[in-house]
């Protein structure tokens, strides 16, 4: 990544790939409890349904989603 930080990106998609819940932070550490809990809180039927949990890692704030909750740490 050019020597740049990583942002962690965690969202929640529903079924019809909609963002559901997206926060975004720049500590890996944060960035897995997040996804854990992220994971974890998925119903089974969630999860029948098509939901998922997704991390995945951006360049740029420019590259979070709008709607996110971006945490400076």
């Amino acid at each position: 990544m050019n020597g740049m930080s990583k942002i962690w990106v965690n969202e929640q998609i529903d079924p019809s790939g909609l963002l559901y819940a997206c926060i975004a932070c720049k500590s890996e550490q944060h960035a897995i409890a997040c996804h854990d809990s992220f994971e974890s809180n998925l119903t089974a039927t969630q999860r029948q349904d098509g939901w998922v949990a997704r991390l995945r890692t951006v360049e740029s704030w420019d590259d979070v989603p709008a709607s996110a909750l971006k945490l400076s740490y």
